[in-house]
């Protein structure tokens, strides 16, 4: 069977679960309601231990199998948080809170990895325990990190974790995964360039900082590709240029620059850092201005442990004849990797069909792609947990 049979049973309960998520969505660490809700469902499963408050807002639920002695502990992580986005999608579960949105498939993550729970309640078909991470805070609140600095790998003893993320545009019912970097890092910065405000008709005057912030951006973009390798990845953007001039002949004092740098190697994202310090500031002492620089760490890439990654793919062939063991890396960031470097584990993509893209208005989960999801959240622990496994 391409899936467990018990979830075509399931899939209408889990459906009511996610659009329940859905039409009731919340940011960040403010998942009160959504965490109270998959702890009453969990405890209602039959959880051997639920913990509510890991990582501030975190779930933490655990199952024991009906065979404790190989002692493997095997964690499998969902998110809750939504987006500050208003929906747009129209559909009858739509979002209830005014510029709050589930727009990138939490919501379904949260749903798939409940529908596993109480599967695993149900069987218990597996040596060792699982426990299953509901994770507050993804979109950029760093609550993966949270949770991990909040002892959770010690505390429940996990020994491997892995976690999962709907595709828009890949099919339903299909897979990727890769060994080693899946998702980039993702670094902000802050430039603050200085110089001398005046008046437009006298330019000599002053010390330009629209002049020099537009040489910072040209001579930041040309990083990238004279820099670094070309057949690595590495992406930086500068998405802000705000001036405190008021009007059109005025020359401001001060431009404020900000962007992001994205990489998938460790070794890029320490030198892009180091040489956007260093152009920054050699353009700076070229036109006489000051810079300040504030850069603001994100996200470490989602890097696969390769060993975990052939179990994950193993999962996924056994319920999918489409899936893609190299798939391409992508740049956005996500804070599973905070997980990923604490255990070894795998990320894989699932998925999502003909739907709008990750963080827009009209994106919504497909609901199609819930039995496919829970039953590798299942396979992930009977497969890692079967009485032959060492």
């Amino acid at each position: 069977m391409p899936v467990k049979n018990r979830f075509a049973e399931l899939h209408d309960e889990i459906i009511g679960w996610r659009r329940d998520f859905h039409q009731h969505p919340e940011l960040m660490y403010e998942v009160h309601r959504t965490a109270a809700r998959v702890a009453e469902l969990l405890r209602e499963f039959g959880c051997d231990d639920v913990v509510e408050g890991v990582g501030r807002t975190g779930v933490v639920g655990v199952i024991h199998g009906s065979d404790n002695s190989s002692g493997k502990v095997i964690g499998l992580r969902a998110d809750m948080d939504a987006l500050p986005i208003e929906e747009v999608t129209g559909v009858e579960y739509s979002s209830s809170v005014p510029g709050v949105m589930h727009a990138c498939g939490h919501d379904g993550h949260t749903a798939m990895l409940l529908g596993a729970a109480k599967y695993l309640c149900e069987t218990r078909n597996f040596n060792g325990t699982a426990v299953m991470i509901f994770q507050p805070a993804e979109e950029g609140g760093a609550g993966g990190l949270e949770m991990c600095r909040d002892g959770m790998m010690d505390r429940f003893g996990i020994q491997e974790v892995y976690g999962m993320h709907n595709m828009p545009d890949m099919p339903v019912g299909t897979f990727g995964i890769r060994p080693g970097a899946l998702l980039a890092s993702s670094d902000d910065f802050v430039i603050t360039v200085t110089g001398k405000g005046g008046h437009a008709a006298e330019p000599h005057a002053t010390i330009d900082t629209t002049l020099v912030a537009s040489h910072l951006v040209v001579a930041l973009h040309n990083i990238v590709s004279r820099h670094v390798d070309p057949l690595k990845r590495v992406v930086l953007t500068v998405g802000t240029f705000e001036s405190d001039s008021a009007a059109s002949n005025i020359i401001a004092h001060k431009v404020v620059l900000g962007g992001t740098v994205r990489t998938l190697d460790k070794e890029y994202r320490q030198s892009v850092e180091k040489r956007i310090r260093e152009v920054a500031q050699g353009t700076a002492l070229a036109h006489g201005a000051t810079i300040d620089i504030d850069w603001q760490p994100g996200y470490p890439a989602t890097v696969n442990t390769p060993e975990n990654t052939g179990y994950a793919a193993r999962v996924a062939h056994s319920i999918s004849d489409d899936v893609d063991d190299n798939a391409d890396p992508i740049l956005p960031s996500e804070d599973f990797s905070y997980m990923l470097e604490e255990r070894p584990g795998a990320y894989i993509f699932m998925g999502n069909g003909d739907s709008a893209a990750c963080h827009h208005p009209a994106y919504n989960f497909n609901d199609d792609a819930i039995p496919y999801g829970a039953s590798w959240y299942v396979g992930m622990i009977e497969q890692r947990c079967m009485p032959t496994e060492s």
